[in-house]
């Protein structure tokens, strides 16, 4: 080599020794690594880190050997008025000859060599392409760990997040949320338990396998509404209570009312639909008992029953209400009808036929009758309109 070219060589033997210690040193800092170490592993992570961390040991043993040798490298090749002419020799057998000095695999003493110095001498490009493969190896295992643990303690982190912000509302609402507070946790350590010790137990096929942290984020979200539910009851149990007797008072007003246009309307039509059934009182004595008693729970199951018999009683006073309304409508719909029917008997010339008269009275007579039986009355205004159409066509054929 020339002064130059040696000089340059050298520099860039340098240069790359700075980075892989640079990469090394984050390898061997970082924060995954450090977890793994200090960790009770189990399943596949405990096999396959083991054996990056003792590749990452051997990759330690080489770089000091490299390094001592890129250190005299540079000692030779690198600063003001370096590489000299007599050291060009030396240099060149640095940069190019097997220098390296690594201790060979352990061999049982039975198959060694007397004279095996248990070194093997390496160049630095091959020093270089060992570390890389080592370092890539024992990458591979910490980027997988870092890849499961992002994507199940970020789901995790999420239902500790929600635990934690419905603790203070939970206080006070009997055993049966502390129950389920307490299953929550177990879950939520079990799996925090289950991802720290075996992390590439749950990756498949580069895809990390979610579902026990999916269905603790799920179990802890049921459980957050149900505190949000139970402590808004408890806020409102007064309140509630209240509403519910006056929303009963409101629904028996009304039924009043419903029960007096059923009447009116059963004078004048037969066959309407029953009454509905009176307005339940509820049990707010019971209420107010579960509500000092602080059985929360069990005030928002009866409280939503409650709700629920009011509203289904409220429908069924509506449509009582509607069935009434809707009787009288249809009597009036086949008076009119009737009305229009006669006229245009009269228009047509047939105002004195015998039977579209009797048609007519048999209608009327129904339709006026109270109670009016709409079925018949409907089926007689039919009759008549159909004896006025037939009577029309007779009287045109014969003229």
């Amino acid at each position: 080599m020339t002064e130059s070219a040696a000089g340059q060589a050298a520099a860039a033997v340098l240069a790359e020794r700075d980075a892989i210690q640079a990469n090394l040193l984050e390898l061997d800092g970082g924060f995954t690594r450090r977890l793994l170490d200090g960790a009770t592993l189990t399943g596949q992570t405990r096999e396959r880190w083991g054996a990056a961390s003792a590749t990452l040991a051997g990759l330690w043993e080489t770089y000091l050997a490299y390094s001592g040798v890129v250190d005299r490298v540079a000692e030779l090749g690198v600063g003001p008025h370096r590489p000299a002419k007599k050291d060009l020799p030396e240099l060149d057998s640095l940069l190019t000859g097997a220098c390296v000095q690594l201790a060979r695999a352990a061999v049982p003493l039975a198959r060694r060599n007397l004279s095996d110095p248990g070194v093997r001498a390496v160049t630095l490009m091959s020093a270089v392409a060992a570390m890389r493969r080592s370092f890539s190896e024992v990458a591979e295992v910490t980027s997988a760990v870092e890849t499961v643990w992002a994507q199940v303690n970020e789901r995790l982190d999420a239902a500790e997040a929600g635990l934690s912000a419905g603790l203070p509302g939970a206080a006070g609402l009997g055993e049966e949320v502390a129950a389920a507070l307490r299953d929550a946790q177990a879950s939520l350590q079990a799996a925090r338990d289950e991802v720290n010790a075996d992390p590439l137990g749950l990756l498949t096929g580069g895809r990390v396998d979610t579902s026990a942290a999916d269905l603790v984020r799920e179990q802890v979200a049921g459980l957050t509404a149900r505190i949000a539910e139970l402590d808004l009851v408890r806020s409102q149990a007064r309140h509630r209570i209240d509403g519910l007797t006056a929303a009963v008072a409101a629904a028996r007003a009304a039924r009043a009312d419903a029960v007096t246009a059923w009447q009116r309307a059963a004078q004048r039509i037969a066959g309407l639909p029953p009454l509905s059934p009176d307005i339940a009182e509820p049990s707010l004595d019971g209420l107010a008992a579960l509500a000092s008693a602080g059985r929360w729970p069990a005030l928002a199951t009866e409280l939503d029953r409650c709700d629920a018999v009011l509203a289904a009683a409220v429908q069924q006073t509506e449509e009582c209400e509607r069935s009434a309304a809707a009787g009288l409508a249809h009597r009036d719909e086949l008076r009119g009808l009737l009305g229009a029917y006669k006229a245009k008997a009269a228009r047509l010339g047939l105002a004195e036929d015998a039977d579209l008269v009797a048609g007519y009275d048999q209608a009327r007579d129904l339709l006026w009758t109270a109670p009016c039986d709409l079925t018949a009355a409907a089926a007689a205004v039919a009759g008549y309109q159909r004896a006025i159409n037939a009577t029309t066509t007779r009287e045109g054929g014969r003229r």
